[in-house]
């Protein structure tokens, strides 16, 4: 069977048939190719059918109720397919000898109808004939008439389009898609603008908690991971098992619980700093032993900012050297106050090693999902988060996605970020294939057209054309800002001071690592000794050690500014900053650190606006200097006129004009001031409507910067 013939049998087109077998890795050149009956039946089933004649006969099912309803043409009425003006009159005439009811409600059916919207700045000459009901080559001539030649594939402007239109009774409109709004700190994420459908309260399901294990480097997180992995995997499965992406689902009696492992918290923060909160319950992983150390930190800062609940489980609990009170008290100090002690933050005691604690830890997750009461409809199409995406040999660009609403099908048209594709599989945490994915459940997908960019928002659209659509709209807004580098900008201590004309910022957040935690206490409490009621300075972290890509991404979440004092940088945070737009400053001496800050403070202020009147003139005579330009002569009454002022110039109590002094002349030369009782030549800029009698009143704008 060739390609065409097929093509017709699944009633797709033939372009549309050859991306469908280049996806399923069958080579096909063109619609006169050949196929196999084994290809047939693999395209059958890529496509929902059991078989070809199944899709002969749902097409003919389909076009049966067509061909039925459907009047008789004749050959000769085939030139009625293009409306005239007549008939288009006698369609409008109809309503009006319906009820006044019907007729109201069908008028704003008939405009709409009349109305064609495009996306684009530009239409294809083949899009607008279809839709204008046309013929392309009568489309053509009409634009050969305009001495327009382009073919039928080729492009026209919008505005050619409109006047087409205007002839043939239609309005042609240019919207722009709808882009999300970016939030007033962050920068916007790339996020799907594919529809989303409504939850029904009786169609929503508890869905089971997305739990994050985040700690310091070789505290066992890893390890307690495995262990959790190993005693609560499904029974019957074979042994070794390894876990083939950074998600996964245990069983625990009645309820499942999805951990997601993020090493280093890397994604964690960049998912934060992208505004996608994905997981619901953070562990934080501390060992008895070492304590509370600077990546813990790290972890319960992130954990705060992404505003998730967080449970505390104390690791290596077997050891000779565990101090679980010692860890208490460090943790006290830094604002997590556990539940022994009286706060609200639990706490368990686990190992890694003897598997202690685990069932406790298992059950202390799931009564705090019970309480957030995690709701989720699977009944509608999926959405959810990209946890890591990678260009993997011999399975292309390929996806881990967690799932936060819907089901997500093999099959579906789904678009990732700025990327697109159609499913060819779903591979689940232990390496199976899978046909369907449901709420909180993470799966690898194949099938996308490019690499999206992790904690990047995926949603399934209708068909593959909107998904395609859509993704080409999001890549050419990407392209357009980088060829304009108009990417994000981070607060800088250079643009802080004009950075308060809309009187928005009023905080200024820093990071603050220094070599040796004696300076860390002297800058921290000198700057605490900034006081201002109007700007507010908040320290995010104040900290030992060299400059990382961990505080790098924090300051990209929270728009901060990074200050070191006697550190370095390690690396990788060069490009990682420049990558982000933040700012990193070192320093040597305090005196400087803490003045530039007090600086950066005062830029975010608005200055005042203090007005300094410099003299008055008066218009005695008008010389045309040609249709756009006019001098007007005049004799200067009081004070001076400078030819950098700002002017107004008033008749009676009106103002007729504010601006500026296009040029100034006394006789035939330039003037840069002239003085109380002489004359001069004054050209406004922009502005002829003056007249003789009128007054020219001249001024300074200065700028007072405010203090703290």
């Amino acid at each position: 069977m060739r390609v065409h013939e097929l093509a017709e049998d699944l009633d797709v087109t033939v372009e549309e048939l050859l991306e469908i077998l280049s996806d399923v890795e069958i080579k096909a050149d063109n619609g006169d190719s050949l196929l196999a009956d084994n290809e047939v039946a693999i395209v059958c089933d890529e496509l929902g059918f059991a078989s070809i004649e199944e899709a002969r006969a749902a097409k003919e099912k389909a076009a049966a109720p067509a061909t039925e309803e459907a009047p008789e043409e004749s050959p000769a009425d085939v030139s009625a397919e293009v409306p005239t003006l007549q008939e288009v009159g006698s369609k409008e005439e109809a309503p009006a000898e319906k009820e006044e009811a019907s007729a109201e409600a069908e008028v704003p059916e008939e405009e709409s109808s009349s109305t064609i919207v495009f996306t684009k700045p530009q239409v294809a000459v083949k899009e607008l004939a279809e839709k204008m009901e046309l013929k392309p080559n009568q489309l053509i001539a009409e634009l050969m008439k305009m001495n327009i030649f382009a073919s039928i594939t080729q492009d026209i402007d919008i505005k050619i389009a409109k006047q087409i239109g205007e002839k043939h009774g239609f309005v042609i409109e240019h919207k722009k898609k709808e882009k999300p709004q970016p939030k007033a700190v962050e920068a916007a994420a790339r996020k799907p603008a594919a529809p989303t459908e409504k939850d029904r309260p009786e169609d929503l399901e508890i869905r089971p908690p997305i739990v994050t294990f985040m700690g310091h480097v070789d505290h066992g997180k890893t390890s307690l991971l495995d262990r959790i992995r190993d005693t609560k995997v499904v029974s019957g499965e074979s042994g070794g098992i390894t876990q083939h992406i950074g998600a996964y689902t245990v069983d625990l009696d009645a309820r499942q619980i999805t951990f997601l492992d993020t090493p280093g918290h890397a994604a964690f923060t960049a998912m934060r700093a992208r505004g996608a909160n994905v997981t619901d319950i953070a562990v934080l992983v501390v060992a008895a032993d070492d304590g509370v150390m600077p990546q813990t930190l790290e972890a319960i800062q992130h954990a705060k900012a992404a505003g998730v609940c967080i449970i505390i489980a104390m690791n290596k609990m077997d050891l000779p050297g565990a101090n679980p009170d010692r860890l208490k008290q460090q943790l006290n100090e830094h604002d997590v106050m556990v539940e022994d002690w009286g706060g609200a933050v639990g706490c368990c005691p686990v190992s890694a090693e003897t598997g202690e604690g685990i069932d406790e830890l298992l059950e202390r997750l799931s009564l705090e999902a019970e309480m957030l009461e995690l709701k989720a409809n699977p009944h509608k199409r999926a959405s959810g988060y990209v946890i890591e995406a990678q260009m993997e040999p011999g399975m292309g660009p390929t996806a881990t996605l967690l799932v936060r609403d819907g089901t997500l099908k093999v099959g579906d048209s789904v678009l990732c970020g700025a990327q697109w594709g159609r499913i060819k599989a779903l591979i689940s945490d232990q390496g199976k294939k899978v046909r369907t994915a449901g709420p909180s459940f993470a799966v690898k997908c194949l099938g996308l057209t490019g690499v999206p960019g992790a904690g990047d928002e995926f949603t399934v659209c209708a068909d593959a054309a909107e998904a395609k659509e859509l993704s080409e709209a999001l890549l050419a807004e990407t392209r357009a800002e980088d060829l304009q580098q108009t990417s994000r900008s981070k607060l800088s201590l250079d643009d802080l001071f004009a950075q308060a004309d809309g009187g928005e910022v009023k905080e200024l957040p820093v990071i603050i690592k220094c070599d040796v935690q004696g300076s860390v206490e002297a800058i921290t409490h000198s700057l605490s000794g900034i006081k201002s009621d109007k700007v507010k300075l908040k320290t995010l972290v104040s900290d030992v050690g060299n400059i990382t890509i961990n505080d790098v991404m924090l300051a990209s979440a929270s728009n901060a500014i990074i200050l070191g004092f006697h550190v370095s940088k390690e690396n990788g945070v060069v490009a990682a900053a420049k990558r982000e737009g933040v700012e990193i400053r070192l320093y040597s001496i305090i005196y400087e650190l803490i003045e530039e800050v007090e600086a950066a403070m005062c830029g975010l202020l608005e200055p005042e606006m203090r007005e300094n009147y410099l003299g008055k003139a008066e218009i005695r005579q008008v010389f045309d200097m040609g249709k756009r330009n006019k001098i007007a002569g005049c004799m200067v009454v009081e004070g001076k006129i400078t030819a950098r002022a700002s002017i107004r110039i008033k008749r009676g109590d009106d103002v007729l004009y504010k601006g500026t002094i296009g040029s100034l002349k006394r006789f035939q030369n330039d003037a840069a001031e002239v003085r109380d009782g002489q004359e001069c030549g004054i050209r406004p800029d922009n502005f002829v409507g003056f007249e003789e009698g009128d007054l020219i009143e001249a001024y300074t704008i200065e700028k007072i910067a405010q203090k703290l």
